[in-house]
């Protein structure tokens, strides 16, 4: 039997399948290992080799860990609402619906022929209502909490109902604020919409106006990690700053947990830092500075209020809440077309603009907290409104962007820091003595910062506060493909529905397109949001993430229709053990799903506060994309010749006659010309042509050749000349042939390309597809060539090139078992260096695959199969033991050599093979012997042999009597393990 994989292959996964092999139940005699993939949506383009790299490592670990006595689930499903989904539905006019089946249907059958080892009768999708029921029962239980700051963990909305009716919300020192703070009495004369006003700034998920991120080209609204330097990550569109009412996240009032977790948490330091930096935590003080000209009180919050008598003027975030209420009539002009200016840039542009310095006066003043000094209110981009206050003070001395706008705008600037200013850039240095800062001259910052909150809080301007960068996530989306929210609108005011009514489905509509004014495509189906004269539904839906922040629970209980996740179920598979996927989640996905987990614990739903104990960040594949250069004339000589630059400086001419055909081609005579694309227009029109870089096909290249009627074919635009140019002539493709450099018909040339790498992308032309490599070498040889490309989290290039080794790997592994046709293999006992050459193995494979070096595993396995071929090992013994440790990463020829040894059973219960150290032990070692300290030779002795012993061997060996020259032996220095030393 010779080694068919495709046959192979197909029969061992129709097995599998069948006796639902990979299904697991809870077993509580037996360890439990949860291993998850990151949540894939079902793209339209289906999987390219790049994506199954997670996959096939999560495989390797889950079966791996199987064979070790763990019940191991290890699922699989689809993020199949949201954004993605649907923008590939309008890009092909068909339903998100009808698209997300048929890409599903795709993706598992592709998944399928990789043969993972998923539990698919737990296969979930966020789009099936009989999983987002339980994700707006979820939205339900965070609408219907609130987080209390004293016990710092979320409690039921209706314990603070209880307390304001006892107690009212009053402030534990000083007086109350009008509109926040309020009395029992107060409270229970509240109209039930006041008290919904109340109770809706402090739910875990809230409706309120602020400004989003609005991309038009989308129709929705997007979360600031789905912007991107102004763009939308997905479509690359523009996004603006607009107003609107939205759901909210309060993810904020977890930021504290959220850092101190991460300690908690086995995840590598660069995603934590990714974490730590967008959370942001600060400590500093809030500082209250009085209107001088209007009523009212600005508050900034700084890390640096040791500085503040260096304050010179006071800036604002043109969105700022005050702006409208303190701008001066006079001011008013200026303040607004600044307002216009502000409207179009991104925060991301705002945040990264150093050189361009913008700005506008209010004509507003306030007064210093300590000398009553009247400071100029300013609005400006670099301010943004949702950090701290969305104000701060500015102290130019010691902050550069300050300091610029103050020498831009002619502002006077405090000298504090005495000879560390020198007025030509600010020092924003922490260890310099503080000088015209009365009480706090003197001191440095670490003395002065917390004397300065001393004495703000003393004269109640302001207090001690740690500040968190991070903002609460826009939670709603303008879009059709989504979860409903669980809402309803009267008059005005939101109300929950009831958790019995759920799920509240997604109405179906052929077609769809934007609401008025910037609402959902729901608002357009009136008889389904209109449900009286009063009563609206939310005709907005919930974004991704809503169903992925939680779908880790629900593969642990997917068919439970009495709650998202049972006890028993919860408590046994609890966290995640391995989670894999890409740093592009590092933020948005794994901040919300730790978030959602702690509120669920919190109120007693799950027994775990953090999702996921470990987490593996895999590195991307990239393409190779095949590059030809397209040379543009672009400058006319005075002999009417044309002149192009190619993309390394080389000069090329071309000569024209009257009729613009080509004449004359040549390079530089110190140049040599290779290979380039050269496109001309008929009429010469070409004098702002520009030379690039173009792709080509994958299909339309073999080994960097490009086939010239490929490319051509369907081109029939006969105004323009497409010349391929090489070293010795060209092809005109108007007259579809090629000449030499005298017009000359001749031989067609070999005009090549150049490779270069990058992500692959359907977009580039360079992706790809698993199932053309499958069919070729088999799953096998795939997934171990994954594996072997390099470090799991490290990026790599995909090189078909490689992948011929991997697979003479299996067939060598195959002639172990089988040759000619027939079975090779022996019962007979195995010797001394069989075992050895074995259980080497068999530790560097379970070192290796334990800590995810799946690489130097697939590398290690090939040094066994050859060290077996030259000892001519057919051993069942051996060859069994090796089968097991291959199992995980090529399970297909591991299943089929199993059973051709004689085993009955899937490999997949086998027990993992057990490490003996005695086999692996030297019983010699070659020792470097020294005459004098010089080394002269190496002996191999052995290890048991006694010091009396060695000196004996050493000395009889004919190299050390020949450099001892018959001298009497002074000392012999004999370090076991080590050296030898005769000294004469």
């Amino acid at each position: 039997m010779e080694y068919n994989f495709n046959e192979i292959e197909a029969r061992w996964q129709q097995f599998w399948e069948t006796h639902n092999v990979y299904q697991v139940e809870i077993q509580q005699d037996k360890p439990k290992c949860y291993v998850l993939d990151m949540f894939p949506y079902p793209s339209g383009a289906g999987l390219h080799v790049g994506h199954p790299l997670g996959y096939i490592a999560s495989d390797i670990y889950s079966r791996y860990k199987r064979l070790k006595g763990f019940n191991v689930l290890h699922p699989m499903g689809f993020d199949s609402f949201g954004l993605p989904a649907e923008q590939y539905a309008l890009e092909t006019g068909q339903h998100p619906a009808t698209t997300t089946e048929k890409n599903i249907k795709t993706f598992k059958e592709q998944l399928r022929k990789i043969g993972f080892c998923y539990d698919w009768s737990r296969e979930i999708r966020t789009s099936d209502p009989s999983y987002y029921q339980w994700t707006q029962w979820i939205f339900l239980k965070l609408y219907n909490s609130y987080f209390c700051n004293t016990q710092q963990k979320a409690r039921p909305i209706q314990d603070l109902i209880s307390k304001y009716e006892l107690r009212g919300a009053m402030p534990a020192q000083g007086d109350p604020v009008e509109g926040v703070h309020f009395t029992a009495e107060e409270w229970n004369n509240f109209s039930p919409e006041q008290k919904e006003e109340k109770l809706m700034r402090r739910r875990l998920v809230y409706s309120a106006e602020g400004e989003v991120n609005w991309c038009e080209a989308l129709g929705t609204v997007l979360a600031n990690d789905e912007v991107v330097n102004g763009l939308s990550e997905r479509g690359g569109h523009p996004v603006v700053k607009k107003k609107m009412r939205q759901w909210y996240l309060r993810i904020t009032a977890y930021a504290e947990r959220l850092l101190q977790c991460l300690d908690t948490v086995d995840f590598s330091e660069s995603m934590k830092d990714m974490q730590r930096n967008w959370i942001g935590k600060s400590e500093g003080a809030e500082v209250e500075f009085s209107g001088a000209t209007f009523e009212g009180k600005i508050k900034v919050y700084t890390t640096r209020p040791d500085t503040i008598f260096g304050v010179d003027f006071m800036v604002l975030a043109p969105e700022h809440a005050l702006v409208t209420d303190i701008t001066t009539a006079d001011q008013r002009g200026a303040v607004n077309d600044y307002l216009s200016y502000v409207k179009t840039r991104s925060e991301r542009e705002r945040m990264a603009e150093v050189k361009q310095i913008t700005g506008c006066f209010t004509g507003a003043y306030v007064l210093h907290p300590f000398n009553g000094k009247k400071l100029p209110v300013w609005i400006s981009e670099y301010v943004l409104a949702g950090y701290g206050t969305g104000a701060i003070m500015a102290v130019p001395c010691g902050d550069q962007r300050d300091f610029s706008f103050a020498r831009y705008f002619n502002i006077p600037i405090t000298n504090i820091l005495g000879s560390h200013f020198n007025g030509e850039e600010a020092n924003p240095g922490d260890q310099i003595e503080l000088v015209n800062s009365d009480f706090l001259n003197g001191y440095t910052k670490k003395e002065a910062v917390p004397l300065a909150i001393e004495a703000l809080e003393k004269i109640n301007q302001g207090k001690r506060k740690v500040n968190y960068k991070m903002r609460d996530a826009g939670f709603s989306r303008q879009r059709y493909w989504g979860e409903p929210f669980p809402v309803l609108w009267k008059n005005g005011t939101a109300y929950p529905m009831n958790e019995s009514e759920l799920p509240l489905l997604l109405p179906h509509v052929d077609h769809y397109s934007p609401g008025p004014e910037g609402q959902g495509p729901l608002a357009n189906i009136t008889e389904w949001v209109n449900i009286d004269a009063h009563t609206k539904r939310e005709t907005s839906t919930m974004p991704g993430f809503a169903g992925s922040s939680w779908y880790f629970l629900r593969f642990m209980d997917p068919q439970n229709k009495e709650t998202f996740c049972s006890t028993e179920a919860s408590d046994y598979w609890n966290q995640v053990d391995v989670y894999i996927g890409g740093t592009e989640h590092a933020v948005g996905h794994l901040l919300y799903s730790r978030m959602w987990t702690k509120v669920l614990f919190d109120l007693g739903l799950i027994q775990h506060d953090e999702p996921y104990k470990k987490l593996v960040n895999q590195g991307m594949i990239g393409g190779v994309s095949e590059k030809i250069y397209r040379i543009g004339l672009n400058q006319v000589e005075e002999d009417n010749s044309y002149v192009g630059n190619s993309s390394n400086n080389m000069i090329i001419k071309w000569k024209s006659d009257i009729n613009g055909l080509p004449i004359v081609l040549f390079p530089d005579e110190n140049e040599e010309i290779n290979y380039y694309l050269f496109n001309l227009s008929a009429d010469l029109d070409i004098s702002q042509y520009e030379t690039s870089v173009i792709r080509t096909s994958l299909n339309m290249v073999s080994e960097s050749i490009l086939n010239i009627e490929k490319y051509f074919e369907g081109k029939n635009n006969k105004s323009r000349y497409e010349i391929m140019l090489c070293k010795d002539g060209y092809y005109d493709s108007r007259r579809e042939r090629w000449f030499d450099y005298e017009k000359k018909p001749i031989e067609p040339l070999k005009f090549m390309t150049f490779q270069v790498q990058e992500k692959m992308s359907k977009r580039y032309g360079n992706v790809v597809n698993p199932d053309d490599v499958v069919i070729k070498y088999g799953a096998d040889t795939f997934r171990m060539y994954e594996m072997f490309l390099g470090p799991i989290e490290q990026s790599k290039p995909w090189d078909t090139k490689g992948i011929e080794g991997v697979h003479r790997f299996l067939k060598k592994l195959w002639r172990l078992f089988m040759e000619n046709g027939k079975s090779v293999w022996t019962t007979e006992t195995p010797t001394r260096d069989e075992l050895k050459t074995l259980h080497k193995t068999i530790h560097k494979i379970e070192q290796d695959t334990a800590q995810f070096s799946f690489n130097t595993a697939v590398s290690a396995f090939m040094v066994c199969v050859n060290e077996l071929t030259e000892l001519k090992c057919h051993k069942k013994e051996i060859l069994d033991s090796l089968l097991i440790l291959l199992a995980p990463y090529a399970p297909h020829i591991a299943e089929e050599l199993w059973h051709q040894t004689g085993n009955t059973g899937t490999i997949l219960d086998a027990a993992y093979p057990v490490f003996d150290a005695q086999y692996v032990q030297e019983d010699s070692k070659v020792y470097p012997v020294s005459v004098n300290g010089k080394l002269r030779t190496n002996i191999e002795l052995s290890l048991t042999a006694s010091p009396e012993e060695v000196q004996e061997v050493v000395l009889k060996d004919s190299v050390i009597q020949k450099w001892m020259e018959e001298k009497p032996l002074k000392k012999f220095i004999f370090i076991p393990g080590k050296m030898i030393n005769v000294v004469v």
